[in-house]
């Protein structure tokens, strides 16, 4: 029995499907494969009847323990040309490879001719062989092993001018277009929220930035020698000036992957060894834009609801670039929007579009500012404002006045607390009683990596008398923290989650601001009035089994 009449008499499909795969199927795809394209059928059912038909063991290359050694052994063009993925050796003296198709007689037997020795194949579904061919060859490895052995790449000196025209030349092969795109979506993949292209004097290094850590990707060392080329191809996809070299230039584009349209927004900057890349990656699909999900729980988010719900006043997020202030703002005007409300943001840049609100984007080049946005949403009748930053004194006094006229304004502010929010306004030059009378609260946050679930687990602090002194940990109290495994890169984190310090404004803290008096002065009354410290919500978290202490130590100060 062959594998499409296996499949139509298990009822894995219908007959009608099988013919339909087979009319549809090109370039001399089996029917099965285009099943399993077309998500008809699971890949594991197709190895399952390979297995039963031809003999063949299946394995969890998830679970499996890679013999390394074989690595260099298994020249890597086969590997890549025919997803084959060594295992390790067999008690004959030969080497166990995992396949997804086992019908590919000819892989096995050119394999058996370059390495002189018996092959065992093993199967695997194509998903676990790419990620380990990933893992172990590094990101794009096909690419650059075939750019390698084409001798007629040259790289030229970036310096000259005449350079840009080969660099262009370049970045439109299609095999420079293919190693980019493999890269962005490996990134993807791996959750990035960031990619750094950083040029070396020897090196050319790209790393992830994945739960704000930094991470190196997985990239074969010959990369460096077609960096121009990557770099002039990420230019040409944002309209940059390939041939300037010397001066900063930000752009982005947009691609589709995995069903999605995904933005990316590019900054390229002159360094001593050539041109840095910072790639910022904006899935709307992968943000939750819903306060529970952002970790705001309890009798914050209840306060924190009420306080959007207001009819006019300011509510200002603090921290520091890269702590979700604007993803909070988004899911407080997410959890707000109506029909019945008119709300207008001014941000710089929009990073994700929002339904039912309106969207400006700050373009400086004209003289389009927040300041004179604001100025002019003022006549738009709004109801809500966003602006995406208070910077200067001209821009916190227009929002101000906005709120004192009846509008409910949202803005983000650097500084470390919530407590310090009015004294950075008093720094700015904006009267006290202008700040007492139109801000409502204060919302200060920071991200803290959660555990991965896939492999959490509890633990007993070796030695407690470590752990700071305000966490109070109690004999016997079990912690969490995850062991590291391949969902996790092996970091033992998935996913981050926000730590929130809410001060909201009462007659005592506003007197406290007309008389300009200090962050360490409100303090205490901001506590009084139930002000949680980013510190003490990290300690709820860890206690809660979502983090560890050392992410709360690394994101939060005592």
């Amino acid at each position: 029995m062959s594998v499409k009449e296996a499949l139509v008499a298990q009822g894995l499909v219908s007959a009608e499907q099988l013919a339909a795969a087979v009319s549809s199927a090109r370039n001399g795809e089996r029917a099965d494969q285009v099943l399993i394209r077309d998500g008809i059928v699971d890949e594991r059912e197709v190895l399952r009847i390979f297995g039963e038909q031809l003999s063949i063991p299946i394995i969890e290359l998830s679970e499996a323990d890679i013999d390394t050694e074989l690595l260099d052994l298994v020249p890597s063009r086969l590997v890549h040309r025919y997803g084959l993925m060594p295992v390790s050796r067999t008690a004959s003296g030969g080497i166990r490879v995992a396949t997804a198709d086992p019908h590919n007689l000819n892989a096995l037997d050119e394999l058996r001719t370059c390495v002189e020795m018996p092959v065992e194949p093993v199967l695997a579904t194509r998903t676990e062989i790419n990620q380990l061919i990933k893992s172990f060859y590094g990101v794009g490895g096909d690419v650059l092993h075939e750019m390698v052995q084409d001798t007629g790449v040259e790289v030229v000196d970036e310096a000259t001018l005449e350079s840009a025209d080969l660099d262009v030349q370049m970045a439109q092969e299609a095999s420079v277009i293919k190693l980019v795109n493999e890269i962005l979506l490996e990134a993807i993949d791996q959750r990035a929220s960031d990619i750094h292209f950083e040029p070396f004097e020897t090196d050319f290094s790209v790393r992830y930035r994945v739960d704000g850590v930094l991470h190196h990707a997985n990239v074969p060392g010959e990369i460096r020698r077609f960096r121009n080329a990557v770099i002039s191809r990420i230019k040409i996809l944002c309209g940059m000036n390939i041939a300037e070299k010397r001066l900063p230039q930000d752009g982005g584009f947009k691609i589709r992957a995995h069903r999605r349209e995904i933005d990316l927004r590019v900054s390229v900057i002159p360094m001593a060894f050539g041109e840095g890349v910072v790639l910022r990656i904006l899935d709307r699909t992968s943000v939750k834009l819903e306060l529970p999900s952002l970790g705001m729980e309890g009798e914050a988010l209840e306060r924190f609801l009420d306080l959007i719900s207001r009819p006019h006043g300011i509510i200002l997020v603090t921290g520091p670039t890269g702590s979700g202030k604007t993803t909070t703002l988004y899911a407080a005007l997410t959890t707000i929007v109506s029909e019945s409300l008119k709300i207008l943001t001014i941000e710089d840049p929009i990073e994700y579009y929002l339904d039912g609100i309106n969207q400006v984007q700050v373009l400086q080049k004209v003289g389009l500012n927040f300041a004179r946005a604001m100025r002019s949403f003022l006549r738009h009748d709004p109801d809500v404002i966003l602006v995406g930053e208070i910077r200067d004194k001209e821009t916190a006094e227009t929002a101000i006045n906005a709120s004192l006229t009846g509008h409910l304004v949202f803005s983000t502010l650097h500084t470390n607390d919530a407590v310090s929010a009015t004294t950075r306004l008093l720094d700015m030059g904006v009267e006290p009683f202008l700040i007492s009378s139109s801000v409502e609260g204060v919302l200060a946050q920071r991200l803290v990596r959660t555990i991965c679930r896939h492999c959490r687990e509890p633990y007993m602090p070796e030695r407690p008398e470590l752990l700071p002194a305000d966490f109070n940990y109690q004999p016997g109290q079990e912690l969490f923290h995850g062991r590291g495994c391949r969902e996790c890169l092996g970091t033992g984190f998935a996913g981050r989650r926000g730590l929130f310090e809410l001060m909201t404004m009462s007659d005592e803290l506003r007197e406290l601001i007309v008389n300009h008096k200090s962050a360490a002065q409100i303090l205490p009354v901001a506590r009084e009035n139930g002000l949680v410290l980013l510190r003490e919500d990290g300690w709820r978290q860890v206690r809660g089994g979502r983090t560890t202490p050392e992410e709360v130590l690394r994101c939060t100060k005592a």
